[in-house]
């Protein structure tokens, strides 16, 4: 048996990125940035993300820069050649459910009436 889950806490980096395509799906990404749990923590990691779907839909409405989310979703690894013929990678986080945190006072971005969870 295999296991690949990731579950992470923190605040979107940029607006959604969103692209529609021809057949009706939908796809968004964007970065968050998550603190450390160590004193001496400065800068905090950063996670691609990638959502698909209704969820993409929903994100695209309500994530903002700084809105505080949770996600649980799976590593991927996405492999490309770049211009000059070498092979690069990174490391992605496909998201399957999403939520919007923080008080309704949360200034950090997002909308008040937005769903908790999706």
């Amino acid at each position: 048996m295999s296991l690949n889950i990731v579950h992470l806490v923190g605040r979107a980096g940029t607006d959604p990125d969103v692209k529609y395509f021809e057949s009706g799906t939908v796809l968004c990404k964007f970065p968050i940035a998550v603190n450390r749990p160590s004193k001496n923590a400065d800068k905090p990691d950063w996670f691609d993300l990638e959502v698909w779907g209704r969820t993409a839909e929903i994100a695209s409405e309500y994530v903002r820069k700084g809105k505080q989310v949770g996600i649980r979703g799976r590593l991927k690894i996405d492999t490309w050649q770049d211009q000059n013929g070498n092979n690069r990678s990174r490391p992605m986080i496909r998201v399957d459910d999403l939520q919007l945190l923080g008080s309704k006072g949360d200034n950090q971005g997002g909308d008040d009436n937005a769903p908790d969870e999706f």
